[in-house]
């Protein structure tokens, strides 16, 4: 569990939320709005941790009694909301661990807080239930939603809290942390720092994914051998995609990356803009032998595969018909 100058970006909330502890205003419900992995439950965790230090410091100090409480999540006030259905957090799911125990003072702090991830799996029976409680909550009470998507909250819950919603951090700042905490070359950083689009917590899950050197194995062999396949090597090569169940966007993403190194590099010739900076040699042959318009036709055949995969449109055939389009530009 991380304190506030530990977590990486996200100044303005950080910010926001330090000011609420130490002018004594902190708001009664607080919505965090971010990508999954992007420091969500750091900040909720993060604001606990200094509201309930007994020292009182611009930072909690994690030596009392409270701050030791929280790291082991075993703080009476901190309550993390848990559902027992998968898909959903249900009105029982509230009632029973915020609506039925608000009511209680706080054991041995100034504030009780509730922390709900995933709350946009809230149904919204579960939300109307839990908007009576926001409505008119207890002086000391405190309520975080931590959502993916805070458009599927009900209007008259986003009115009534403070919304904070997570920003990408720049690449050149994921890429200094996983340099510096996660022992890797800094050309594997570069590509895991593109890849998690200034998601910290993707990066670091990128980097130690096995099923994503899988798919990085296989999408550069992909692009360094698209030209000399036939359509049967390249039908194979889709089956094997499915078979090996790898992340259809990651693969379009990939490619999308390595073709704006391709048409980068043929503007530039330079070598520190690439993403994939190992594959120099590869991107410069194929840089010479492709034209601008070509390029931009790539590209497109990409976009317009990944809004066909959205629409359902058949796996294989979305595939096929983009690799076509590569092949032949």
């Amino acid at each position: 569990m991380l304190r506030f100058s530990e977590i990486i970006g996200h100044e303005t909330i950080k910010e926001n939320l330090q000011n609420a502890i130490r002018i004594n205003k902190v708001s009664h419900a607080y919505i965090i709005t971010g990508e999954a992995l992007m420091g969500r439950k750091s900040l909720a965790n993060a604001f606990a941790l200094q509201l309930f230090c007994e020292q009182g410091g611009e930072e909690a100090c994690l030596s009392c009694h409270s701050c030791k409480q929280i790291l082991s999540k075993n703080h009476p006030d901190c309550i993390y909301v848990t559902h027992e259905k998968q898909g959903s957090i249900g009105v029982e799911d509230i009632r029973r661990q915020i609506n039925d125990t608000i009511a209680i003072r706080p054991y041995s702090s100034a504030y009780k807080v509730y922390i709900v991830d995933e709350a946009e799996k809230m149904t919204v029976q579960a939300q109307n239930a839990l908007l009576k409680t926001i409505e008119e909550p207890p002086s000391y009470a405190v309520i975080f939603l931590l959502t993916t998507n805070q458009d599927v909250f009900l209007p008259t819950i986003l009115s009534r809290c403070v919304q904070l919603k997570l920003k990408p951090l720049k690449d050149l700042a994921v890429k200094d942390y996983l340099l510096e905490h996660a022992e890797l070359k800094e050309t594997q950083a570069d590509v895991y720092a593109a890849f998690a689009r200034g998601n910290l917590g993707m990066a670091m899950s990128l980097a130690s994914s096995e099923e994503f050197q899988v798919l990085h194995s296989e999408m550069l062999y992909l692009v360094k051998n698209l030209k000399t396949m036939d359509i049967s090597e390249i039908l194979t090569f889709i089956k094997r995609l499915k078979e090996e169940d790898i992340d259809l966007l990651e693969c379009l993403d990939f490619m999308q990356f390595w073709y704006r190194d391709v048409l980068m590099f043929k503007v530039t010739k330079d070598v520190n803009l690439l993403i994939f900076k190992e594959e120099y040699p590869i991107i410069n042959e194929i840089s010479k032998k492709s034209g601008y318009e070509g390029l931009e036709n790539i590209l497109a055949a990409i976009d317009k595969a990944r809004v066909r995969l959205a629409a359902n449109v058949n796996m294989e055939l979305v595939l096929e018909l983009m690799l076509l389009v590569m092949k032949e530009n």
